[in-house]
């Protein structure tokens, strides 16, 4: 059966007084830099934030298969550098063997997540139920599905990413688990990003434009970006988009614009990630807080 891949729109509660410089530079997670390390005297020179939802990178022999836990994740780059991921719920052990080398097993840090509840949203944006309107989700989900089957051979998740707000008040942590209506909701795979309509989003990292759609039911505009190796970061209720499809678009770049379309009762930016099927958390891969 093919798997299939469900966007739900972000939720910003408004802007809480002034938004300043200085939010965008904290670390949103409890922890800090502690989570931050490298694996020592392991053969995969593995440096990341071994933590649910944290990733990690690391270098082995060229062209060989990534076997992560058991299941094969495609091949390392010509000078031989990956990426994995570590879902929401990862258990607190993972195995990681490259081609025909040792495996490696390592632990994953649990993440404390908290519990969300937002009340007053429309019902089509909590449990739709119009044939019309369902027809046009199912639809739209095909639509993501293609942009999240890009396999771009590159590597540009290796440098560090910056923030894709200049200033910005955090509205919503990765992973919370949802409340909406008083309906229990799947959890919040995005880290929301309060800032004024019309505000410039900026690609964190380099990557390919896989989609770029201007008003999606639950999304609004979302732009996808390919960093490579599966590696897909997500930008949602965009009120303007200035890529396409197709598009490179290198770190700092202007892709859109913050707007509040879909799901959402305020301006926000809602930034996702994905390592093929397993969602992390984005605010985890930028590496510098001055």
């Amino acid at each position: 059966m093919k798997r299939r891949h469900i966007l739900g729109g972000g939720l910003a509660l408004g802007l809480a007084g002034l938004i300043a410089p200085g939010l965008a530079r904290a670390d949103p997670r409890p922890y800090g830099s502690v989570w931050a390390r490298t694996l020592k005297g392991g053969p995969y020179n593995l440096t990341g934030k071994f933590v649910q939802s944290g990733f990690a990178t690391g270098r082995a022999e060229p062209r060989q298969e990534v076997i992560l836990d058991g299941t094969a994740r495609g091949l390392t780059s010509e000078q031989g550098d990956f990426v994995i991921g570590f879902d929401r719920d990862a258990p607190p052990m993972a195995r990681l063997a490259i081609g025909s080398g040792p495996a490696m097993d390592f632990e994953i840090l649990r993440t404390p997540y908290d519990i969300q509840r937002i009340d007053g949203l429309p019902p089509d944006q909590v449990s739709p139920s119009d044939p019309a309107l369902l027809e046009r989700i199912a639809r739209e989900r095909d639509l993501k599905n293609i942009g999240f089957a890009s396999r771009e051979d590159a590597t540009w998740f290796v440098r560090p990413f910056v923030w894709p707000l200049r200033h910005f008040v955090n509205t919503g942590r990765f992973g919370n688990q949802r409340v909406l209506n008083g309906e229990a909701k799947s959890p919040h795979y995005g880290f929301d990003m309060a800032a004024a309509e019309g505000t410039p989003v900026y690609a964190p990292q380099t990557g390919r434009v896989t989609l770029a759609e201007p008003d999606l039911h639950f999304e609004g505009g979302l732009i996808l970006l390919d960093h490579g190796q599966g590696l897909i970061s997500m930008y949602l209720h965009l009120s303007t988009l200035t890529v396409k499809a197709g598009d490179l678009v290198t770190q700092g770049q202007i892709i859109g614009q913050v707007g509040q379309k879909g799901r959402a009762t305020g301006p926000h930016l809602c930034w996702r990630l994905k390592w093929r099927d397993r969602a992390l958390d984005p605010s985890l891969w930028v590496v510098s807080q001055a």
